[in-house]
């Protein structure tokens, strides 16, 4: 294998494009060929981004208008930071000329076209690639990605729930039908773009609510969940926005399996068996965090970096459990995730250009 894998990162003028474009330029096992970008083709990368001037290649690698045949002649793999519904179109021709590519998007992540239409408000542009894509979830998926051409890397939110929900569903420990999940999100995990909504004005002071009942990610969530309970699972979500840069914050109320109500023996033994699952699905997953002691999840403590913290509480009180976590909404949930998975699909450390 080539010491470097010749990469090329489509949309790269968006949050997860630049971010892509930061990690890649310093990674060991990677060649930034070719960055796109409509809106700044001909500019040097250092001219958008004038903090990686400092990199030799990011003052002579020009921004492209997007032509996918040209793409896959100069990059191996391609990562595709672009909208829902666009990415696919670029997807399909990249596979067919055997490049691998990573998508960032929404456009592969579902398993079905009617649940995709359903969410997304429009057809699937691509059905026949949704049963050859791979779920880029790296901790749970990570054998079927090393073999992958298509990579469907998860949503930032869907990151934050599925890591702390999968192995305790899979573990029998928790009702599949009593799933609250709570969640707050940084501003940049709305995208680049120009909105009054996102305005500083608009955010600054304010917490709110946003896509009450039926957010879009609901849709790959419980998709994951069913998957791993073995049966239809609906949950009930409820995402906010929260006046941050970036960093998201999960809060789960569950319904333990074991009833444990003013009962603090059978809590602890509850306890033991919930920390068992996490150690035994995460023991060796670098970039989980399982919190111990009083430690409870922090943004501060996984901005800017691939790292998700994991903790949670019993209530022998009402006889819940509490699950808590913390990501970087860009980093973790979009673009280091991407890079972890082109790690693991190119056989790569899992942690190349990651730490």
């Amino acid at each position: 294998m080539n010491s470097q894998t010749k990469v090329a990162v489509v949309g790269a003028s968006g949050y997860a494009g630049e971010d892509l474009v930061r990690l890649l330029l310093t990674h060991p096992h990677a060649e930034l060929t070719s960055v796109t970008s409509r809106q700044y083709a001909g500019k040097t990368v250092a001219q958008i981004f004038p903090k990686f001037s400092h990199f030799p290649k990011a003052r002579s690698l020009r921004f492209v208008e997007p032509n996918a045949e040209l793409l896959a002649k100069q990059a191996e793999v391609v990562f595709l930071a672009l909208p829902h519904g666009v990415a696919a179109e670029f997807a399909v021709p990249l596979i067919q000329q055997g490049a691998r590519v990573i998508d960032l998007s929404a456009d592969f992540r579902l398993k079905s076209p009617t649940v995709y239409e359903e969410f997304y408000a429009q057809p699937h542009p691509a059905p026949d690639l949704l049963n050859r894509s791979v779920y880029g979830l790296a901790e749970v998926y990570r054998s079927a990605i090393q073999q992958a051409v298509l990579i469907a890397c998860p949503g930032c939110y869907p990151t934050s729930i599925l890591l702390p929900m999968l192995p305790l569903l899979r573990a029998g420990l928790v009702d599949p039908d009593q799933v609250i999940a709570n969640s707050l999100s940084g501003v940049t995990g709305a995208g680049r773009k120009l909105e009054v909504d996102y305005l500083f004005a608009e955010c600054n002071e304010s917490l709110r609510p946003y896509g009450v009942p039926k957010h879009r990610h609901l849709s790959e969530i419980e998709q994951e969940l069913s998957s791993a309970a073995g049966r239809s699972v609906r949950m009930q979500f409820t995402p906010h926005l929260v006046p941050v840069n970036r960093g998201i914050l999960t809060t789960l109320c569950l319904t333990p399996t074991t009833a444990f109500v003013d009962n603090p023996a059978a809590m602890e033994a509850f306890d033991r068996q919930v920390a068992h699952a996490y150690k035994t699905a995460y023991g060796d997953s670098i970039f989980v965090r399982l919190l111990e002691g009083k430690a409870l999840p922090d943004s501060k403590n996984v901005v800017g970096t691939n790292f998700i913290e994991i903790a949670w509480r019993l209530d022998v009180r009402t006889g819940r459990l509490i699950v808590m976590s913390a990501i970087d909404n860009i980093v973790k949930g979009t673009s280091g995730q991407a890079i972890q998975c082109f790690n693991i699909a190119t056989d790569r450390p899992e942690t190349a250009g990651l730490i």
